[in-house]
């Protein structure tokens, strides 16, 4: 069946990973709400700037897995459009840098207002995004991926959009970071899981392939399991946010995710990989609700 050009591109952005970029946004945002005041714009800036990261790394990963040899035809995840011809390597190449580019063009902003903290963050975040798949040791391809993901979707992106909008850091900010981090690490867990024996033969070593299949279920449900504690441990010790434990609710859908992982294989993983998008997604809000009332 023949794809319009929107059609492609929006399969190259891959928009079921986009919860794990768009989820510490939201969270910051909230935190930044009683804790000093919403700046909108500059949370409008991070969310769109967060969404274009997480999209140019993507398109990397479209770029170098196909350069690498790693996306073949028996490629059991979501359609790679350069590996299938339907964007050649060049296109998808410019693409990358344009996205990213967008996405420097917003962080000016965002450093003018949250000055040399976001240059740091800004910078490491589009550079990590590149070497994730790229340069002579990409982190995905040697079993690092996983803490990249806990770190940049995690603390770093709440703590980063909480600062640029009131200009302080504490460390309940960055304790509920670790949740969405978590979440994330789960999300590329399933991912890895799903690719485990391509991923094997083409030399990617993922901690899927170094340690196998079941230290991989394991970490995605103890992922899933301690991202699920940490608003019980944010409404024990900063008092006055006990609703925040909603979020903790969400373990209920996630002790579901995890017996389906455990049995599930292939491309049947795919759903499980959306499941735990969406499982980000609604801890976000309902965390979101609970700090803010």
């Amino acid at each position: 069946m023949a794809r319009s050009q929107l059609q492609v591109w929006t399969l190259a952005a891959r928009p079921k990973t986009l919860p794990a970029a768009a989820a510490p946004v939201l969270i910051g945002t909230a935190m930044a709400h009683t804790g000093g005041g919403v700046h909108w714009l500059s949370a409008i800036a991070a969310m769109i700037g967060a969404l274009l990261i997480q999209i140019g790394t993507n398109f990397a990963n479209d770029y170098f897995d196909f350069k690498k040899g790693t996306d073949t035809g028996e490629r059991l995840g979501p359609l790679r459009v350069t590996q299938s011809g339907l964007v050649t390597p060049e296109a998808m190449k410019r693409a990358t840098m344009l996205v990213f580019a967008l996405a420097i063009l917003i962080g000016w902003y965002l450093v003018w207002r949250g000055g040399w903290p976001i240059v740091i963050i800004g910078l490491l975040s589009v550079l990590f995004g590149v070497l994730y798949t790229g340069g002579p040791f990409p982190l995905g391809y040697n079993g690092l991926g996983d803490l990249f993901v806990l770190i940049f979707f995690g603390p770093v992106a709440v703590g980063g959009t909480y600062y640029v909008q009131t200009l302080d850091i504490n460390w309940a900010v960055i304790i509920s970071g670790l949740a969405p981090g978590l979440f994330s690490v789960a999300i590329l867990t399933v991912n890895n899981l799903r690719d485990l024996d391509s991923d094997r033969a083409t030399g990617k070593r993922t901690l899927a392939v170094r340690f196998g299949r079941q230290f991989s279920i394991h970490e995605y449900n103890w992922s899933l399991l301690m991202a699920c504690t940490v608003p019980i441990v944010l409404a024990l010790f900063f008092h006055g946010r006990s609703l925040v434990m909603l979020a903790a609710l969400t373990v209920i859908p996630s002790i579901a995710a995890m017996r389906k992982v455990a049995v599930v294989t292939g491309r049947d993983l795919n759903n499980c990989l959306a499941g735990t998008g969406r499982l980000l997604l609604v801890y976000s809000v309902i965390f979101a609700l609970g700090w803010i009332l």
